[in-house]
């Protein structure tokens, strides 16, 4: 069970999810400087979501994320990213989608997982997804469990992290033996490295995180 400062914060975060929220200015606060020239979406986008999944675990707010498995035909392999994946057609809803895919990639059980609401999609050109992400939070802390072809591994990290102007840091970033990209913003967390989309949408939410706490 919740407690009452717990139970005043998701009623919070869920009232700033349903009002205009930061958008992409907040999402390129974390982005590297080729993203600031907008492009817009591709009728042929291919639809995504993800899951910020918030859960209480030592008396704060904690959430997941997950490492992938290296896997040359993955154009975001080896990333530390939220759960999520593509839509697939028989999925109720993008929102369905979220679901799903944590309950997949890191063995969230679906009824016991509470939507808030929705940040701002993101397209991403280099894998031509327009990523929907979504907010939801447990009352208890989840049994994990890595969908070990997709997962390697699960990363638990204190919502307050992404508040940190400590953790945010630029470096450049061998993404490929022939491409460096110079200056990429990222979280510096648990000594990996967030960056690319999955930085943005957490620099988003951190926003919106930040907002509630200065009420």
């Amino acid at each position: 069970m919740l407690t009452n400062a717990q139970s005043s914060f998701i009623k919070n975060l869920k009232t700033s999810l349903q009002n205009p929220l930061p958008g992409i200015e907040a999402q390129l606060r974390m982005a590297h400087v080729a993203r600031h020239e907008a492009k817009p979406t591709p009728e042929n986008a291919k639809m995504a979501s993800v899951l910020a999944l918030l859960y209480p675990r030592k008396h704060q707010w904690y959430i997941v994320l997950i490492e992938r498995v290296t896997n040359s035909g993955d154009r975001h392999s080896g990333q530390i990213s939220l759960p999520g994946g593509r839509y697939d057609q028989t999925d109720d809803s993008l929102a369905f989608t979220a679901l799903r895919e944590a309950h997949e990639e890191v063995g969230v059980i679906i009824q016991n997982t509470h939507l808030l609401g929705s940040l701002t999609s993101l397209y991403i050109p280099v894998s031509n997804f327009l990523v929907h992400p979504f907010v939801g939070f447990t009352d208890t802390h989840p049994v994990f469990t890595p969908e070990l072809q997709e997962v390697k591994s699960i990363l638990e990290v204190p919502l307050n992290d992404f508040l940190i102007a400590g953790n945010q840091k630029v470096k450049n970033l061998k993404i490929n033996p022939q491409i460096t990209l110079q200056n990429v913003p990222y979280f510096d967390i648990q000594g990996k490295t967030i960056w690319g989309a999955t930085a943005m949408i957490l620099s988003e939410l951190s926003e919106v995180v930040q907002s509630i706490q200065h009420l």
